[in-house]
């Protein structure tokens, strides 16, 4: 199995010995040894992961790297963040998804208002089995963890991934802008309950749903 490591933490580093694994299109940005790339769709598997991608904003282009060496990934200077799978489902954005060991399973799967409000579609990218994968950041990602005691309200402008037994749930709220005056419509958020990890950026992307 390939290894994941951080050259800083801009740079994300994979030891390969004939392995193979699947990154974001264009960001490889050196390597050392023997390296096959090819491109490969991405945004889930089959003809259910085809058809999600051409009705929903959850579009992303991967390629497939597999040789002996090592190679080196990185996309606009984002912040990387490894992440282990031991059989559990990561739930993240494409656009926030960098690299995944070849053999974890991604796919697509519903997450309803959500996916409205910031306008990446409806649905949202999964991978899962035993593996590493590199999630990105605009900014330092902080690790929350929620629990039955303390559910978690997240800004979907920064929400980033997600894992664990999670029940997630969209709801509209009042934040401190929007307390101030300075948001242009309702304010959303992205509601956690049960118990697991949700990843966040210290940044917003633009959202649909109103300034949030």
């Amino acid at each position: 199995m390939a290894t994941f490591r951080l050259q800083g933490s801009k740079v994300l580093a994979v030891d390969m010995t004939g392995d193979a694994v699947k990154a974001k299109n264009g960001s490889m940005v050196a390597y050392d040894g023997q390296m096959a790339f090819k491109k490969m769709s991405g945004g889930g598997e089959g003809l259910r992961g085809m058809v999600t991608r051409r009705l929903t904003g959850e579009q992303m282009t991967v390629m497939e790297v597999k040789g002996h060496g090592t190679c080196y990934f990185a996309d606009r200077a984002s912040e990387i963040n490894l992440v282990s799978l031991t059989g559990d489902k990561l739930f993240v954005e494409a656009s926030n998804l960098l690299a995944t060991d070849a053999g974890l399973r991604t796919g697509t799967t519903f997450t309803g208002l959500r996916g409205a409000s910031q306008g990446n579609g409806l649905f949202t990218t999964t991978i899962e089995g035993h593996g590493q994968a590199a999630i990105m950041s605009d900014g330092p990602a902080v690790v929350l963890r929620v629990s039955a005691q303390y559910p978690l309200s997240v800004d979907p402008g920064a929400y980033i991934a997600h894992q664990g037994n999670l029940q997630q749930r969209f709801q509209s709220g009042v934040t401190f802008r929007t307390f101030l005056g300075e948001g242009s419509g309702e304010a959303f958020q992205i509601r956690f309950e049960g118990e697991g990890l949700v990843y966040v950026q210290p940044s917003e992307r633009n959202t649909i749903g109103g300034d949030v």
